[in-house]
């Protein structure tokens, strides 16, 4: 048997069990049809091993930082769909680029200001000895791979009178400092200043345990031009992949699409203004080329949860993070479990998306933007 009829035998199993563990889990009549799957015991990003998170913002400049901190370095990928990104060091994911694995990821406010997040980061690491070295001379620092991709959070009303010190580089190292398992979602980090569509935005966080063992994470910041909710309502475009109540178990029923109805959208959207960015994580052992595959299906994510997605006047940009923990045993069958695995980011995407638009609250003295006030 060749290799094509394998992979071939194996989707088809796969499909086929997979219709049967659906047919087995439909909802009872009248029940509000919800996904099925299991999250990490945090439903973040850091259920997946070897990932941690660090956020810090600043409430008067209304805008944040978020850090996506490697214990140990990370194979990496970027894949980038919307007109107007702002981004550091994506061409070094390129496969075809000498260097394979990656220290952090920055997720930042503040448009070509918030890259500057990554100067701190880089000086942070240096100095405990982390980065890429050619061989470690004596004297020769190392050099930190920080990767990152910034939102545009400037006109939002915060006071940005900044001069030769945006706050990019002091709230990076507020954030490192504070890395760990937990953290807030909605009005925080990279999220603090964000707008998704007409309303308030946030940073969002879920994760998805599978049959394998497997984890996916994904961790986003939503700043999108297009709407997160169907329009005349407050039904997340989400929900059909919601996993228990994370974003407020509605349901799909009141879900309906024309391709010209924007809903919630930015009326008016202006290039540069808005994107929306993320990172997803799995602790499976991926090659640098199946990490951008991953990203590249994980992409859709954010077309399942916003209406438009990857315009252009969005900068989406959307970073994939291997830790190499677990290995795929059969590798006639790896090609179908990177296609596993980046459908399952996709979903987490999604969901990530919703939560972050979900949790968010409004700045002090603002009122009328959040979706909680619909």
């Amino acid at each position: 048997m060749n290799r094509r009829t394998v992979l071939g035998s194996a989707l088809i199993g796969a499909a086929a069990s997979a219709a049967s563990a659906a047919s087995a889990k439909q909802p009872a009549a009248g029940s509000a049809a919800r996904a099925s799957g299991r999250t990490g015991p945090l439903n973040l990003i850091t259920d997946v091993e070897g990932i941690k998170i660090g956020q810090a913002h600043d409430a008067d400049v209304r805008t944040g930082v978020t850090v996506i901190l490697a214990e140990k370095p990370a194979t990496a990928a970027v894949d980038v769909r919307g007109g107007g990104p702002a981004g550091r060091e994506t061409d070094v994911l390129r496969p075809e680029n000498l260097v394979q694995e990656v220290d952090a990821i920055i997720l930042s406010g503040g448009s070509v200001y918030g890259l500057g997040s990554a100067d701190s980061v880089a000086a942070w690491m240096g100095m405990r000895g982390r980065g890429y070295g050619m061989g470690g001379a004596p004297g020769v620092p190392p050099s930190p791979i920080i990767p990152t991709a910034c939102l545009y959070d400037l006109a939002n009303g915060g006071n940005k009178q900044w001069g030769m010190e945006p706050p990019y580089r002091r709230l990076s190292v507020q954030a490192l400092e504070a890395a760990g398992d937990r953290f807030d979602l909605g009005t925080a980090g990279a999220g603090y200043g964000a707008e998704a569509g007409a309303l308030k935005g946030g940073i969002g966080s879920a994760s998805a345990v599978m049959d394998s063992g497997w984890t996916v994470g994904a961790v986003v910041a939503v700043n999108s031009v297009g709407s997160v909710v169907a329009p005349g309502g407050k039904t997340f475009w989400a929900a059909p992949y919601e996993i228990g109540d994370e974003f407020g178990g509605l349901g799909a029923a009141g879900l309906h699409a024309s391709a010209e109805d924007w809903g919630l959208s930015k009326f008016r959207p202006r290039p540069r203004e808005n994107t929306t960015i993320a990172c997803i994580a799995t602790d499976v052992a991926l090659t640098r080329v199946e990490c951008l595959r991953m990203a590249i299906m994980a992409q859709d994510g954010m077309a399942r949860a916003i209406r438009p997605s990857h315009a252009p006047f969005d900068g989406d940009t959307l970073f994939c993070l291997s830790t190499g923990k677990k290995q795929i045993d059969n590798p006639a069958l790896r090609q179908v479990a990177v296609a596993q695995l980046g459908n399952v980011a996709a979903d987490v995407l999604a969901r990530a998306v919703a939560r972050g638009v979900y949790h968010a609250t409004n700045y002090q003295g603002v009122t009328g933007k959040t979706w909680r006030e619909l």
